[in-house]
């Protein structure tokens, strides 16, 4: 005799799941498909399988090519997006917008300025990959703001292509995307990638692309950008916190422990040398965040006339703070800048240090005036 088996619903049928707010509907005056926009921002993770997802359906519906815009500010992990979904689905093409700059059109240092895409080149790339033909796309040199060459992008076995760009999302494209994604972060650690990636990419100076970031890439974002992004399909926030990526950051060990003079000699070598010092650090709010809860303030250092920008992240490991940093040196003008892109002084301490130092290791003994606070610091 069969046991009958109660009509259990399948947990993957459940309304609320992920991929089942993934659904087509056709296109107005087309007989292709597109995604029903997803109302709710998904993190970076949830937003791969979102798009991964709408990619397999859209390619199962719709004939051809199926065009996919991935679109964000500078910095906010467009590229390591599209570089996920390479990696999970190898038979895509992805096509990334920098190497359409035509450097003859460059205004006043402006990389982010819409007029500067080759879109024509772009264009003729596109219809090509959608008439089933291999294509030259350019390649850039960020170095000497150049077109250095081609490289033959073939027409990808899976039938997706990834166009991957700040104006990923523009007016001129967005009538040939079947998919548009948007992927953004915060205006912190933006920045902090942007510079790290600028310093790597272009052997640009920090304060050079802090300032220009202040001064044209957000305000370009602003006007030019964050409206196109309202068109998405899936949108993504990506905050990835760009600390724990740091190649060469110096840590910093903090303690509260009481620590005498004469215990610190005791440790150090005999060589070692003994100063004191005076420093005024600008803590600045970053945009967006409750004072009370940031963890991720950034520092203005003046010591000695000199400015330096600190970029660092505490992580508490009772009684000590473990503090890994990167420090650039930078004019006091910059303070001008970040104040534009939306930061705000919270406070301004006076720090005094007995310093010792030896080849080996720098040990401070610190003392903050305005809050009463010593400590010690490795």
């Amino acid at each position: 005799m069969t046991q009958e088996i109660p009509n259990i619903e399948s947990p993957r049928r459940r309304s609320g799941l992920l991929r089942d707010q993934v659904q087509l509907v056709k296109r107005k005056d087309s007989d292709r498909y597109e995604i029903v926009p997803i109302q709710d921002t998904l993190s970076f993770e949830k937003g791969f399988f979102a798009v991964v997802r709408a990619c397999q359906l859209l390619a199962q519906k719709n004939d051809g090519m199926v065009l996919v815009g991935v679109a964000g500010p500078s910095g906010a992990g467009k590229t390591v997006f599209s570089e996920k979904i390479l990696t999970f689905m190898p038979s895509i093409a992805v096509i990334n917008m920098d190497n359409y700059n035509d450097a003859t059109r460059i205004i006043d240092g402006n990389f982010d300025d819409p007029r500067l895409t080759d879109y024509d080149t772009l264009l003729e790339n596109i219809h090509g990959l959608k008439e089933g033909r291999p294509v030259q796309v350019p390649i850039y040199d960020f170095k000497t703001s150049s077109r250095v060459g081609y490289r033959t992008v073939e027409v990808p076995s899976s039938r997706i292509v990834i166009i991957e760009g700040i104006y990923a999302l523009s007016e001129k494209l967005r009538p040939l995307i079947d998919l548009r994604v948007s992927v953004t972060g915060g205006v912190h650690f933006d920045l902090v990638k942007r510079v790290m990636r600028d310093i790597q990419r272009a052997g640009q100076e920090p304060e050079e692309i802090i300032h220009q970031i202040s001064e044209t890439v957000y305000p370009m974002y602003k006007a030019f950008i964050e409206p196109d992004l309202q068109t998405a399909h899936i949108k993504s926030v990506n905050k990835f916190n760009p600390f724990s990526g740091f190649q060469n950051p110096t840590y910093v060990l903090k303690s509260t422990k009481l620590v005498t003079v004469d215990q610190i000699k005791a440790v150090l070598s005999e060589d070692c040398r003994e100063t004191t010092e005076e420093t005024y650090d600008i803590y600045l709010l970053p945009p967006g965040e409750d004072p009370e809860a940031c963890q991720s303030y950034l520092r203005m250092r003046n010591r000695d006339g000199k400015y330096n920008l600190m970029f660092e992240e505490w992580v508490t490991d009772s009684p000590f703070i473990i503090s890994p940093r990167i420090t650039f040196e930078v004019s006091v003008r910059l303070l001008g800048g970040l104040m534009a892109l939306g930061y705000t002084i919270a406070s301004i301490l006076k720090r005094s240090s007995h310093v010792f130092v030896n080849d080996k290791v720098c040990v401070k003994i610190d003392w903050l005036e305005q809050l009463n606070r010593k400590y010690v610091q490795v």
